[in-house]
């Protein structure tokens, strides 16, 4: 069986940045066939998503997330352990789960810097949906030919 759901996690950190991304997964992929998640921060997601994908009622999970340098956890710590746990959780689970964790390494929390960050969560949002339905597509083709 071929799922048409998607699930979108996204962090409430800097979401008026993050949120951006949603936007742009939803530019691909239909809103009514995707749930939309929130979490604390971006350490939470791994979590969520393998929760998610445990359920079978998604084709694709995508997690975003902008984590920056000045937190209690260095960013690059906090960074490497998400995109450890998603790829972990889309393993563990046999469901992608897709990453857009950005870490900048230069973030000023300026206008000029989150309309920057704003637009390229937008494109990366997008460029999550055309992997969520690629993957999907390509493992469908896979189950059609085995």
């Amino acid at each position: 069986m071929t799922h048409t759901r998607y699930a979108f996690v996204k962090a409430n950190w800097h979401s008026d940045i993050v949120d951006r991304a949603l936007d742009g997964f939803l530019q691909l992929i239909p809103a009514e066939q995707v749930d939309i998640f929130d979490v604390p921060g971006a350490f939470e997601m791994p979590l969520i998503a393998r929760d998610l994908a445990q359920t079978g009622q998604y084709a694709a999970i995508a997690c975003a997330a902008f984590v920056v340098d000045g937190g209690i956890y260095r960013h690059d710590f906090v960074a490497r352990a998400v995109v450890d746990g998603l790829m972990r959780a889309g393993m563990d689970t046999g469901v992608p789960v897709l990453s857009v964790s950005l870490t900048p390494h230069q973030y000023q929390e300026t206008d000029h810097h989150n309309a920057i960050y704003r637009e390229h969560f937008v494109q990366k949002g997008r460029e999550a949906a055309q992997a969520a339905l690629k993957v999907t597509e390509t493992r469908a083709h896979i189950a059609a030919a085995a």
